[in-house]
């Protein structure tokens, strides 16, 4: 029985455990279903064994051998591949998020920086090459790296070479896939790690339309349950990890994947440059204006807030949610900036 059934089942038991809610009780009358399916690790229910039966389908999906859900972000993911790994002298960029370097410390592992060039024409950084990433491989005395593929903006390494590297070098390889959530559902995006690194973290409310901070940690190689069982709550949100799996299926059906193709295509019909490497992530610029000045204009006469954004350009993240309303009102408003 799936997760998603079990939160649907009807328990007749009286049930003198946590949460003391117990289904009924509810503060904000709103979310009543979610406080009616969060449940504890009580007999009457055995969550448990729906949340593991619904991680290995999802290992099945993805093709790895194990995949875990998670519901403290993709950084609780990055901080347990490290752990499970056992390295102890890593790779890492100097400017990735802080989960990579806090992993290290909570591991006991030193933190071997390498830096990554800066694209001039969009004031964004390069993923890491397969030249870079052998060189400083061959240079230290490294038992693991940690790759940020795709950056934020959407630069994409070649991690299939990569990872060949890395094998051949007996070096642990972590792929930060973080914003790629998409990836291992589109041959028109770039090539997910997933099956190729020995660990990789996706998240899925990033792009793939899951509740903030679903994600997950796909592995490979080791089982990293325990490592995740040093650093996770014994009172997990089933509601949550129900959406995980609710999140999964969608994106594998025909309905999900069609929804992801044609996101695509609406991409495409802005016509616009394509700066990175995902189409997902809209990089815009425009002659004479910082992207600082193109954010402001953005936000303050037409209504639209971009996710991030430099002196160069700005980045507009588009996902599952983003629809073809979103995308022809960020159309006139190019149109009217004259992009």
């Amino acid at each position: 029985m799936s997760l998603i059934s079990i939160l649907k089942k009807k328990n007749n038991k009286t049930l003198f455990t946590t949460p003391s809610h117990g289904g009924k009780f509810c503060i904000f009358h709103k979310f009543y279903q979610w406080y009616k399916s969060d449940i504890s690790e009580v007999e009457a229910y055995n969550p448990q064994k729906g949340l593991d039966e619904a991680e290995k389908k999802a290992a099945v999906i993805y093709g790895t051998k194990y995949t875990k859900f998670l519901t403290n972000g993709s950084s609780s993911g990055i901080i347990a591949a490290v752990l499970a790994s056992g390295c102890k002298n890593i790779l890492v960029w100097e400017n990735s998020h802080p989960c990579h370097k806090n992993a290290c410390k909570l591991a006991g592992a030193k933190i071997i920086e390498y830096d990554l060039p800066l694209d001039e024409e969009w004031g964004i950084y390069k993923a890491i090459t397969t030249s870079k990433a052998e060189h400083i491989i061959k240079s230290n005395n490294a038992d693991a790296i940690i790759i940020t593929s795709p950056t934020y903006e959407g630069m994409t390494a070649n991690i299939e070479r990569i990872s060949k590297i890395c094998k051949e070098r007996n070096i642990t390889l972590i792929v930060d896939e973080a914003h790629g959530a998409l990836y291992p559902f589109s041959d028109r995006l770039p090539q997910s790690a997933v099956k190729l690194a020995d660990f990789t973290v996706q998240s899925l409310h990033k792009t793939a339309g899951g509740l903030n901070p679903t994600a997950l940690l796909h592995s490979n190689n080791i089982d990293p349950a325990a490592a995740l069982n040093m650093i996770t709550t014994t009172s997990p949100s089933y509601p949550m990890l129900a959406t995980i799996e609710a999140n999964i299926n969608y994106l594998n059906s025909s309905r999900g994947r069609k929804t992801i193709e044609k996101l695509i295509d609406n991409i495409k019909s802005l016509n616009l440059p394509q700066g990175g490497d995902d189409i997902t992530k809209i990089l815009i610029k425009k002659a004479g204006v910082s992207g600082l000045e193109l954010s402001e204009t953005l936000f303050e006469k037409y209504g639209i807030e971009d996710e991030r954004t430099n002196e160069v350009s700005t980045m507009l993240l588009c996902g599952i949610g983003t629809g073809i309303n979103k995308i022809n009102k960020l159309k006139k408003a190019l149109n009217h900036i004259n992009l």
